[in-house]
């Protein structure tokens, strides 16, 4: 392994990031001694719930509100949610979010989908359209 410099550690998972999506602000932790009514993260585009997590780089994805087979999701919006478990303990500690990459999960395994796979804004149907047009023609059955 090869331990990186701040500046160069934060190029590398910035870009890592555009290129997986995982490109939502940071969560917002709400002050203690707040007591206004909290509401969950929405999307932009369409409104829908979405959930915030953070990735495997310190970098943040909204991801949809359940899993989907892997079927129904294109490789490129594909994730995983890992639990962090304190040292030596069974306790969760957080959940982390890791795109799926290398090797394939099988058609009927769960996968977490990335909102944008699932939004219902125009921008994001044909985005989707145009992922599944490409992954159609790689894989010319």
């Amino acid at each position: 392994m090869v331990a990186l410099c701040d500046p160069c550690w934060n190029a590398h998972a910035n870009q890592l990031a555009l290129e997986e999506g995982a490109t939502a602000p940071p969560k917002v932790e709400p002050d203690p001694d707040d007591v206004a009514w909290y509401e969950p993260p929405t999307c932009g585009d369409c409104g829908a719930v979405v959930r915030h997590y953070p990735t495997n780089y310190d970098r943040w994805v909204y991801l949809a509100v359940e899993d989907l087979p892997a079927k129904d999701v294109a490789p490129r919006y594909r994730w995983r949610l890992e639990t962090i478990r304190a040292p030596y303990s069974p306790v969760a500690v957080d959940v982390v979010a890791m795109r799926i990459r290398g090797i394939e999960p099988l058609p009927s395994d769960p996968v977490r989908p990335a909102h944008r796979a699932v939004c219902l804004s125009p921008d994001a149907l044909q985005e989707a359209e145009q992922e599944a047009e490409q992954e159609r023609a790689a894989d010319p059955e």
